[in-house]
């Protein structure tokens, strides 16, 4: 049987069949639909105006190395007049996050754009390693994600850049939208399939892969010979996600639209108002400054929690009870530095507050 020609400029030799649409296209064409893709997806939601300082968070793995490549790629090709920076969390996993933080390294030089990496370490005062060894691998995803996220929006306020960019994928929001649905986790079912998000007080964040499916990425990657680190964080394995990507696989097995269905899916759900009267007002977190939905951040909480050596009780509102039994937190306890948005987000709010809006 001769070799197939590429569906869509009917010269060259497919190689390679597109999980997302099925098509048999060439490497050339792949990378242009690719790229063309995630493209429309930025100028569709307006993610960028001209001027702005992009922060990409870089772990070094293959989504964060593929959206690197191509936000320099389409920064340069589509003249967006963004500055783009690379920003990498340290979460202080031996044998994971050292080695992949080698491969940012490499990736600050192939791109040439500056890098930031921050600690848990320095920011918390803990390491993963040392909260594995106190909480074990039942909840340890909960800290290092509440950790991450305020990290994340610490080091963007030190590079003092406008945005943060993730390679969260269609894949990552399709499990996100079942996870929810699983727990009845109705505040989070109603903005988890944003592609944009941000509060008053923090910094904007963005997901331009979005619609791109993680074996497309993983072929990009392949094909363009990046340089990435393909090893999963030692502690994953035990997390609650691992059941909704096991679910989601054999679902895109059966239908490979799937997942894309799962996310449109997800964009019309509309929470009643009368729910939305339930959820709590966002705040200021009275410790540390950042934003929160009680007195306390939940990274502040958590902290407390290990600090206490009741990391456990620190997890949920409910067990947090527990800690508040014991007695208030000792006035010499480690906490987290009071947090400064950028001045982007800071003039935001003032010019908010001179409207009266």
């Amino acid at each position: 049987m001769p070799p197939r020609t590429c569906a869509l400029c009917n010269d060259a030799r497919a190689i390679l069949k597109r999980p997302k649409t099925g098509q048999q296209i060439c490497k050339d064409c792949f990378f242009y639909v690719f790229e063309t893709e995630v493209h429309n997806t930025i100028t569709e939601a307006q993610l960028f105006k001209r001027g702005d300082r992009v922060a990409i968070g870089a772990s070094g793995g293959k989504d964060s190395t593929v959206l690197a490549h191509v936000m320099k790629t389409l920064n340069e090709r589509y003249d967006y007049g963004l500055e783009l920076f690379l920003l990498s969390i340290d979460e202080g996993i031996t044998g994971y996050r050292d080695d992949s933080l080698e491969t940012v390294k490499r990736n600050q030089e192939q791109y040439d754009m500056p890098l930031k990496i921050l600690s848990y370490d320095e920011l918390y005062g803990w390491t993963m390693d040392a909260i594995v060894s106190q909480v074990g691998k039942k909840n340890n995803c909960t800290f290092c994600g509440v950790f991450r996220r305020q990290a994340l929006d610490r080091g963007a306020a030190i590079l003092n850049v406008d945005h943060i960019v993730t390679g969260h994928n269609a894949d990552d929001i399709a499990e996100t939208v079942l996870m929810n649905i699983m727990r009845g986790d109705i505040a989070r079912l109603g903005r988890c399939t944003s592609i944009c998000t941000q509060g008053e007080d923090t910094i904007k964040r963005s997901k331009p892969f979005k619609y791109a499916y993680e074996k497309e990425i993983v072929m990009y990657a392949y094909f363009k010979k990046l340089d990435y680190f393909s090893t999963e964080c030692i502690y994953s394995p035990d997390a609650y996600r691992g059941h909704a990507r096991a679910f989601l696989k054999d679902l895109e097995a059966a239908r490979p639209s799937a997942i894309i269905d799962i996310i449109h899916s997800g964009e019309a759900f509309e929470i009643k108002d009368d729910v939305k009267a339930t959820q709590k007002i966002q705040q200021t977190c009275k410790r540390c400054g950042y934003m929160s939905s009680n007195e306390l951040c939940k990274a502040c909480t958590l902290l407390e929690g290990l600090e206490r050596g009741m990391a456990q009780a620190a997890v949920t509102d409910r067990a947090r009870k527990k800690l508040d039994a014991v007695g208030p937190a000792p006035e010499n306890l480690r906490q987290i530095p009071m947090f400064k948005p950028p001045s982007s987000v800071q003039n935001g709010i003032h010019a908010m507050t001179s409207d009266g809006t």
